[in-house]
């Protein structure tokens, strides 16, 4: 992942194989997979962990190493599909809850310059992210305030 707001380069992560079939290994139903991810949605895991979740338990026990070459959808496709999915995108509410740590953080430790700084550089992503999303999966009037953010995140 490129670090956006310094100058070192970023670091490479490993890449998923590439095949376009799932192993014979992991025949699994593609209703019972479709299922699972509702009911993990419903338990209040977000997209990231439900795949984790899908490749580490499995469903009736048989791992599901991708659930895209499984179904043919991605896991956020399949919620939007049963009205399970979240209200904000995944990566702008961590973002968020990582900036209100931060400003928490600062609120007590004024002189903390780096993560001032840090506080910005994130409060700057969110910006740019809800940029992205605007109009599409979030309100065209949506503001990024930490109070606006501290009020979503309680829902």
């Amino acid at each position: 992942m490129a670090r956006m707001h310094t100058r070192r380069r970023g670091s490479s992560g490993s890449d998923k194989p590439a095949t376009d079939e799932t192993p014979e290994w992991s025949e699994v139903d593609a209703e019972d997979i479709e299922s699972r991810v509702v009911e993990l949605a419903e338990q209040g895991h977000d997209p990231s962990v439900i795949g984790l979740k899908l490749r580490d338990e499995g469903v009736k026990g048989v791992p599901i190493p991708d659930v895209k070459l499984a179904t043919g959808k991605k896991v956020t496709e399949i919620l939007e599909e049963h009205d399970a999915d979240a209200d904000l995108p995944e990566d702008l509410r961590n973002l968020m809850r990582q900036a209100i740590r931060l400003r928490e953080h600062m609120e007590e430790n004024g002189q903390d310059h780096q993560n001032k700084r840090a506080l910005q550089n994130t409060e700057s992503k969110i910006r740019r992210l809800a940029n992205y999303y605007r109009g599409d999966e979030i309100d065209e009037e949506f503001t990024y305030t930490y109070e606006n953010a501290v009020e979503l995140l309680e829902e």
